[in-house]
């Protein structure tokens, strides 16, 4: 990470789509080196690799190499309510969506030893949270919320953010993010390392059952969110958050209209078995 000042953060910047980084690419064509920076990737490799061994890697220095390696991660930005209705509000980003039928999404907490995760304890016992995107606007607010802090402190008050009724379960959702997830908890996992009995990780899956999302966001159609709109924020190690930049789309390739070019490349051209495969 580089030091010294920073330029002020853009709000005009916007999301956009552009062309992939190498629209002539043909199936086997591996790394063009049409671009600078292709080259340049090229010649990196003469610096060869460093090899980190994860048994032999102390925990503190394989959270910041694996959380800086691994992302940009996206944040939950989990709601919860403890056995007694105390609330608690805080982001998460060993998070992602699992499934679409049932509809499932994954936030794992890291425990350390004598300090329970409030989050992770208040799903164990109520079994239901939301998950709410961060977004630019807010983004400080929520980030305040990860304040190591005694546990009567409510989070809510230290973000200033809004709480907004949920339909179906009890923590509330979070008025200001422009999607908001209910789910009630589908499986609660302990992990331990090989060998131990000490739970160091716990997976959530919940399962959705509202998902609430601001007109100003939806694509059109209506059907689905559109990212210039909503402006998502993402993890980094450290202190790193990640804003998007630029778009571009690539259609997954259809095996009917490529399994000829496929098979040339395999040398076989007229299929598997010598008979043309259309």
């Amino acid at each position: 990470m580089s030091s010294g000042p920073r330029p002020p953060f853009d709000a005009t910047a916007l999301f956009k789509y552009t062309e992939s980084p190498n629209p002539e690419w043909k199936f086997g064509d591996g790394m063009t080196l049409n671009s600078p920076q292709a080259k340049q990737w090229k010649e990196d490799e003469k610096l060869g690799w460093r090899t980190w061994d994860m048994d032999e890697t102390p925990k503190p220095a394989r959270y910041q190499l694996l959380t800086s390696a691994i992302g940009p991660r996206p944040i939950a930005f989990v709601s919860s309510l403890s056995a007694d209705g105390v609330p608690n509000l805080a982001p998460f980003s060993y998070f992602s969506m699992v499934a679409h039928d049932p509809p499932l999404i994954s936030v794992s907490f890291s425990l350390a030893p004598g300090k329970p995760k409030d989050t992770r304890e208040n799903i164990r016992l109520t079994k239901e949270f939301t998950v709410n995107i961060i977004s630019e606007p807010w983004i400080e607010a929520a980030n305040a919320t990860a304040i190591d802090s005694p546990p009567e402190i409510d989070e809510w008050i230290v973000s200033g953010l809004t709480k907004e009724p949920s339909e179906v379960v009890k923590p509330p959702r979070v008025k200001e993010s422009a999607v908001s997830l209910e789910c009630e908890l589908f499986h609660f996992q302990d992990i331990c390392p090989p060998g131990s009995d000490l739970v160091t990780n716990t997976l959530v899956l919940g399962i959705i059952k509202k998902a609430h999302i601001r007109n100003a966001v939806l694509a059109e159609g209506g059907n689905s969110v559109d990212p210039e709109k909503l402006r998502p924020v993402a993890r980094f190690g450290g202190q790193t958050y990640a804003r998007l930049g630029d778009g571009f789309e690539l259609p997954r390739p259809s095996w009917k209209r490529v399994q000829d070019v496929v098979y040339g490349l395999m040398g076989k051209p007229n299929g598997v078995n010598g008979h043309s495969s259309s």
